[in-house]
This record gives C-alpha cells, sequence and structure tokens, in this order.
C-alpha cells in the first residue's frame, strides 16, 4: 500500500514593525496614542533599571541577577496584551513584564538585595513571584490554566520562559497536559538565542521553537520579538483564542540578549563581538522610537522630560530599598509554605534565638 500523508503544517512569521521601521499597515493595532507612549516609557524604564541595577552589583551593593537588556519589547508587548484578570507566570528575567503590571522598582530592588519580602505578590494581583529554576514555572502555569477552567473562571495564563526551558523536561510535560485538556494558556518563549552558553541551534535541530507546539496538538507561531507591535499582536489573539475555549498557544519570540546572562557570566566566553554588534542594529527601543517619531508622539524635548522622569524614579527607588533595613533575616521561612510545619516553625525560633545571642547559626 503506498504511503499516506497523515499530517502537514507550517508555521508562520509575524512582523508588523521591521528593524528600518517600515510598517506594516495591514497588520498594525489599534492602540491609543497615550498608552503608545506607555510602552515606550516602560521599555526605557526598563533598560535603565537593567544598567543601574548591573551598577549596584558591581558595586556589591545588590546580589547576582538576571539582565533583560535586548528582551524588552517581547516582554512589554505581551504583558500589554494582558487584562487585570489574567495570570501572569515569570521565569527570572521578567522585570520589564513586571513593571507592565505596577509592581514596584523598589520590590524588585529588594529582592535581589536578597529581601524576599520583594517578592510577595498583593493578593488581589494576578502575578507569581519570580521563579529560578529553569522551565519548573510551566507546569506551575498550566495548573493555574486547568483550575481556571474547572472553575469557570473566565482568564488566561502568560507564562514566560527561554530557548533553554524547551530542551526541559517541564517544558514537555506542560505543553502535552495543556494540549490534551485544552488549558487556556499561553506559553511565550523568549528565543534570545543561548541558554546561558548554548547556542539554541545546539539544543534543537527544528527550524523554528514554535512548531513544537504542533506535536502536542495546538498552535505554534514565531514573531519579532524586537518588534513590539506583532509580539502585542500575537499574545492578544492568543488569549483572545484561549479565553474562548480554544487551547493554547506558543508564542516564539525571537529576540537577543544584548547583556550576559546573568552578572556571573562572561559572554565574550562564546559570542563573537560581530555577532553582538549585528543584533544592536535591532533593538527594540530605537526601533519603536522612530515609530513613534512618524505618529507624531516623540520628539526630543519628550524624551529628555522621560530620561529625567526615569532616572529621578530609579533613584528613589534605589534609596529607599537601600534605607529599609527593618527586616528580620529568619522571615525567609515565612514565604517557604502556606501553612509553616513543625520543623520550618523551629528551625526559625532556633535562627532568631541565635541572631538575638548575636552568634552564627549552626549548619548542622
Amino acid at each position: 500500500m503506498p504511503r499516506k500523508v497523515l499530517e502537514s503544517f507550517n508555521v508562520s512569521y509575524l512582523q508588523v514593525l521591521d528593524a528600518e521601521g517600515q510598517l506594516d499597515r495591514d497588520l498594525e493595532p489599534d492602540i491609543p496614542p497615550d498608552s503608545l507612549r506607555r510602552l515606550y516609557r516602560s521599555m526605557v524604564l526598563a533598560r535603565q533599571l537593567d544598567l543601574r541595577m548591573l551598577s549596584l552589583q558591581r558595586q556589591g551593593r545588590m546580589g547576582t541577577f538576571a539582565p533583560l537588556m535586548g528582551q524588552e519589547a517581547a516582554q512589554v508587548g505581551s504583558a500589554f496584551a494582558l487584562e487585570s484578570s489574567d495570570w501572569l507566570v515569570p521565569s527570572f528575567r521578567e522585570a520589564a513584564a513586571y513593571l507592565m503590571r505596577g509592581v514596584p522598582v523598589k520590590d524588585i530592588l529588594l529582592l535581589f538585595m536578597g529581601r524576599e519580602e520583594g517578592n510577595i505578590i498583593p493578593k488581589d494581583q494576578r502575578d507569581l513571584p519570580v521563579n529560578i529554576p529553569v522551565a519548573s514555572q510551566l507546569p506551575h502555569a498550566v495548573g493555574l490554566a486547568m483550575a481556571a477552567k474547572i472553575r469557570h473562571d473566565p482568564c488566561a495564563v502568560l507564562v514566560y520562559f527561554g530557548d533553554g526551558a524547551t530542551s526541559e523536561g517541564d517544558f514537555h510535560e506542560a505543553c502535552n497536559f495543556a494540549g490534551v485538556f485544552q488549558a487556556p494558556v499561553v506559553f511565550l518563549c523568549q528565543n534570545n538565542h543561548y541558554a546561558i552558553s548554548m547556542p539554541w541551534e545546539r539544543q534543537t535541530r527544528a527550524r523554528t521553537l514554535a512548531q513544537k507546539a504542533i506535536a502536542y496538538g495546538f498552535d505554534g507561531i514565531q514573531v519579532d520579538g524586537n518588534d513590539l507591535l506583532a509580539v502585542y499582536v500575537a499574545t492578544h489573539d492568543a488569549l483572545v483564542r484561549a479565553k474562548a475555549g480554544k487551547g493554547p498557544t506558543l508564542v516564539e519570540c525571537v529576540t537577543y540578549r544584548l547583556s550576559m546572562h546573568t552578572t556571573a557570566d562572561d559572554p565574550s566566553r562564546y559570542r563573537k563581538k560581530a555577532e553582538e554588534e549585528g543584533w544592536q542594529k535591532h533593538d527594540p527601543i530605537p526601533r519603536f522610537r522612530r515609530y513613534l517619531q512618524t505618529k507624531g508622539l516623540w520628539d526630543e524635548a519628550w524624551q529628555a522630560e522621560l530620561e529625567r522622569e526615569v532616572e529621578a524614579e530609579i533613584r528613589q527607588a534605589v534609596e529607599e530599598a537601600e534605607a529599609d533595613r527593618e527586616f528580620d533575616p529568619a522571615d525567609m521561612l515565612d514565604y517557604v509554605f502556606a501553612a509553616k510545619p513543625p520543623y520550618l516553625r523551629a528551625q526559625q525560633e532556633e535562627v532568631r534565638a541565635a541572631l538575638g545571642r548575636g552568634q552564627e547559626v549552626s549548619r548542622e
């Protein structure tokens, strides 16, 4: 018997605003002028906060963290598509998305200064805390989506991860479960080309990461991750489908990490200077600025005013975070379980007793 073609598929690529600022007007989303300026401000704030945090870390005033420079459009554009009733599930590089959700700059600083209270999400805000282990937030996101479906809660879940996470078992398990049960979740992969030092081409033979969705029975789309408009359109459409009961979507945002993986990383050991310089030409902030300029929404005077506002906001947040010294190190044990087990209460009491005596805590 002749072989039969059982399935065929294709993966779409979406770009609305290219690196030269050329706009596809047929695809341009209808975003009010005030919102467009807010999106640009959010990217500038995220970039300047990133640079300030790097300076603080190098001065020993902050612990290690994961810079997001170059990925502002992927985060700001996608988070803008969320409604307040939707859930945001981050990994460890989503400061820009957090800012879009109203998380204070001070809280972001506190967390990476070693203060766990910076990771506390207000009860009425549908965001999850920063997640460090790669891909482990993906099953959490699918769990949230399934709970919403069971409770008939008309929301969707947006979960962030990098290309390296697609090499983890948690990614595949989460996608398979979400596909089988049609969970209202949007998987947003920021393909920044490197899982620390491992280029994404060494992680898969697939031409795109978006096509991995096909194996699990749902749609995948690849977008220009440095094009804020394309990211917004793709994420918005995926969220609408999720809320309409049409299941998950995998959105692959092709972007580039212009800085290091974390402040403990040296990208010059595995990346070529020419590659980095080439991607500088795709920087999402100048691209969006040119777009605003063509619409009469940007000029040098507004840029100068914006930079002064952002600088003042960050300076005040740093001062407040560093001045906030009223804390008990034993409080870190308050954030592990919702109901603290007896052994953890005992450990906490031991820590507080030792601190009260001015002694070092036993490591036994």
